[in-house]
This record gives C-alpha cells, structure tokens and sequence, in this order.
C-alpha cells in the first residue's frame, strides 16, 4: 500500500514548494495561537496559490469556533479541517469539508475514543499531559496497530527520517504526519530532513 506523507507546520512559501517538490501528499497550516508554528490566514492563503496541482492543503483548529473554521478553510481553499484539541464527534461534522479527528493514544482505552468518530478520518498521536501535539514525543505505535487493523489511520507523533520506516512497518497507516522531525527550528522546516523523510517513506512503500 502507498503510504501518503503530510508536512505540517508549514509556515513560508519557501518551505511549502520544497516538501511539494519532495512529493508530500499534503500540507498542514497551524491556526492555534500557541502554537510556535501559528500562521496568519493571510500568509497561509498566499502559500497555497502558489502550490502546484494535487498538493492538499490541511488547516489544524484546536477547540476552535465553527465559524471561525469555516472562515478560514473558505478564504484559504483548504481541503481538509484537522481537529487537534477536545471536540466531540458532532463538533467534527461541518457540512461540506472533510474533517480529520486528531486523538492522543494514552492506553488500550483510548482505543474505544477511536470507534466514536467514525464520521471523520482519524489521526493517531502521542498522549503527553497540557499538550495538543507539536510535541515531538513518540506515539504508542503498538495501539496505533491495533486501531489500524480496524480503520485507516493517520499516524503522527514524534516521526522523523530515522525511524518512519520502523514506524510504517509496525503501524501500517495509511498517511504519516510529520512536523518538530523534520524542522531545524519551530515552523522552519529543514529542507535536507523534509527531503529524507518523504524518501524513506517512499523506500518503506516498495519493501511491503
């Protein structure tokens, strides 16, 4: 199975043609003000018209107001809605977008938290305490197993060049997220990591 590759975080329009180039999937856009990668809808608008064709575009909300979302998601012509903070299932429901439900895996209980949101594609990443993700810490890959083999999975948390193959072959997503792996600083991406990451998820794709 193709793994697909999303680069999150995405801040320039430099950093945003360099993981396209590379052959990302898809791009992340931080709307969450505490977030070191935050973007301004504005710049994040003048990124996504200069991508090229089949690149999706992705904007993260932490308990975000629906009309703020919708606002943006219009004005930026995103593809997707990723949800990162504490909404229920009915909170991801918005009437024509796509919607990607982020949750933290903290133990076999967070596997029941999974089924409820049947609606919505879900994202797997690390449990850590007073944190919606950017974490850079390591996702339970054994639960994240366990929740693929019932339902494409989305897997992040703490992914990076040097273990998104081991990642890959434990989990079996169907997409990887990537963001503090492959940054030389926050909401900088570091070209030579973004270029390594995507090439080792493409050499893991032709050994299954």
């Amino acid at each position: 199975m193709r793994v697909r590759v999303k680069i999150c975080g995405i801040t320039s329009v430099e950093d945003g043609l360099h993981a396209a180039r590379c052959g990302a999937d898809a791009l992340g856009f931080v709307f969450y003000e505490r977030s070191p990668r935050c973007i301004a809808p504005e710049d994040a608008c003048e990124i996504v018209r200069h991508l090229p064709p089949f690149v999706s575009t992705v904007g993260l909300f932490v308990n975000e107001e629906p009309s703020r979302i919708e606002r943006i998601a219009q004005t930026c012509s995103l593809d997707m809605i990723q949800m990162h903070g504490d909404e229920e299932p009915d909170q991801c429901r918005i009437a024509g977008r796509r919607v990607t439900k982020a949750l933290r895996l903290r133990d076999s209980s967070s596997l029941r938290v999974v089924k409820r949101f049947s609606e919505c594609s879900v994202l797997l990443d690390a449990w850590v305490p007073n944190s919606y993700g950017g974490t850079g810490q390591c996702c339970n890959w054994d639960l994240a197993a366990e929740a693929s083999r019932c339902r494409p999975v989305i897997l992040a948390g703490g992914l990076d060049p040097d273990n998104v193959g081991e990642a890959i072959s434990v989990v079996h997503p169907f997409a990887v997220d990537v963001s503090s792996g492959v940054e030389s600083a926050p909401g900088k991406k570091d070209p030579l990591k973004v270029e390594a990451f995507i090439r080792n998820v493409n050499q893991t794709r032709s050994d299954q």
